[in-house]
């Protein structure tokens, strides 16, 4: 069986990956160039949320990346998360 550090990194990875199939979303154009036809207003706010969607999961994978990051780095110090300088609030804010 793997350990928690090894399966937590092939997380972290894939985070990444999921991030960038995110941006891919958010990047796309809303109307594509060379349509006759207008979108209807309910397709253009569907496609609009869509964006917003992936934009603000992006951030929230980013953020939970850089939190299991350091604690793989505090467990590689040998320190307890409660030995770091941050307190519990402080450690969850993220």
């Amino acid at each position: 069986m793997r350990d928690n550090k090894e399966i937590k990194l092939r997380i972290i990875e894939a985070g990444y990956a999921a991030v960038e199939r995110l941006i891919k979303v958010a990047e796309e154009e809303i109307i594509k160039p060379g349509e006759e036809d207008e979108l209807a207003a309910d397709k253009l706010k569907n496609a609009a949320a869509t964006k917003k969607l992936a934009i603000f999961d992006a951030f929230d994978i980013l953020n939970r990346i850089t939190s299991e990051k350091e604690d793989i780095e505090i467990e590689e110090q040998g320190a307890k998360k409660s030995d770091s300088k941050r307190g519990f609030a402080e450690r969850r804010s993220k």
